[in-house]
């Protein structure tokens, strides 16, 4: 059954009791595909985020949202997935295995097929296999340093990214890359930075598949190496500090059951590794909010003559009354999905994958306190369909 996308007739904004509505995609390969479904979630329900930041595979699709107008990024993301896994040898037959490739045995198999052909010639428009091996390349070269070359990826970006438009500041724009040299987090921000297609692909430069990418005399890998997830970037660069509605999508779920073989140890290994721990995260942050809230409250007790201080500006500096809705939405791995689901590029799967984050984010929105200003003593409300989605 081939997954086909909504007909969207309205991109009016919807007006929600919030300053700013973000969206944070987390990293994950081919399993960036539920990015795509629930974008287009929210798109259908006229939530247009002004603010995105990804880091890896959620950093190229952060660029194809900000780099479109609404009512084409939809139909921009779909165009990237189906490219980008159009090269699967049964994809070209049309899925000669029908409804059999719905069981989970037959599904694995297929699945393990297509990531070995992805390892061994890499994924159209995104990155393709060298003719040689590293260890036969020059030393200094690009060659030298990863197996395939990214360079299809530029071209796809420029294809389907307007970077003039994202360089507009119209929808803020953040990716998070590690600098090799310093071993640094940064990010690449539209407030500080004219975007190109570099910055997008500096973040999702993991090595040693993907050569670092170079910009302006340094080089730069996977954000994903030192943090999977943009949260705390937002919720911290921005010093106008404004009442948010964030949806952070996130791929690998930092839950799951004890391994049972080598093969599951592989899979649970990589879900830990890049899963950023976000509800452990969020549950910092609800604690140091509450924190700045009451600074807040007793600032505001203070007489209006009150001497200041540099221990008052400090106070003051760190002090913030805002309000947060949290809305996690995180990637549930199917049975038959093995440790190699984040390079299994076939387009069965990213129709899986798609409609997966459509479904999740539809129910998501089902539920009113999603969308309304939380009441809690710490301002900050957190939303999680597996744990508080029940219906």
């Amino acid at each position: 059954m081939n997954f086909q996308l909504r007909p969207h007739h309205t991109t009016a904004e919807r007006r929600l009791p919030f300053e700013s509505v973000t969206l944070l995609l987390q990293g994950g390969g081919a399993l960036g595909a539920y990015q795509g479904g629930v974008y287009e979630a929210l798109a259908e329900a006229n939530i247009h985020p002004d603010w995105i930041a990804g880091i890896s595979i959620g950093a190229i699709n952060a660029a194809i949202i900000a780099g479109n107008p609404p009512n084409s990024r939809v139909d921009r993301l779909w165009e990237f997935w189906t490219h980008v896994t159009s090269s699967a040898p049964w994809d070209w037959l049309g899925n000669p295995f029908g409804d059999l490739a719905r069981s989970d045995d037959t599904r694995n198999l297929l699945n393990q097929m297509s990531a070995n052909f992805a390892v061994a010639s890499g994924a159209t428009g995104f990155f393709s296999a060298r003719a040689m091996m590293p260890w036969f390349q020059p030393s200094g070269t690009q060659g030298a340093t990863s197996f395939y070359d990214t360079s299809d990826l530029k071209r796809t970006l420029e294809r389907l990214v307007d970077f003039d438009r994202l360089n507009a500041g119209m929808t803020r724009f953040s990716a998070g890359a590690v600098n090799v040299r310093t071993g640094n987090f940064v990010y690449f921000d539209t407030s500080t930075h004219k975007i190109a297609p570099e910055h997008v692909m500096a973040s999702g430069a993991l090595p040693p598949g993907f050569p670092a990418i170079e910009i302006d005399g340094e080089h730069y890998w996977d954000g994903g190496l030192v943090s999977n997830t943009p949260l705390q970037w937002v919720i911290e660069s921005d010093p106008r500090r404004q009442d948010t509605l964030a949806f952070q999508v996130d791929l690998w779920s930092s839950q799951g059951a004890l391994p049972r073989n080598l093969a599951e140890v592989a899979t649970r290994h990589k879900e830990i590794q890049f899963s950023s721990r976000t509800r452990a995260s969020t549950g910092q942050f609800k604690n140091v909010h509450r924190v700045q809230r009451a600074i807040d409250a007793l600032l505001r007790r203070l007489p209006a003559d009150f001497e200041e201080n540099d221990d008052l500006k400090i106070l003051k500096s760190v002090a913030s009354d805002k309000i947060y809705n949290i809305i996690h939405l995180i990637y549930r791995a199917q049975n038959y999905e093995g440790h190699s689901k984040d390079h299994e590029f076939s387009r069965l799967s990213m129709q899986d994958h798609w409609r997966a984050g459509y479904h999740d984010a539809i129910r998501t929105l089902r539920h009113p306190e999603v969308l309304a200003r939380p009441t809690s003593l710490d301002g900050v409300f957190t939303f999680d369909l597996e744990r508080d989605g029940r219906e």
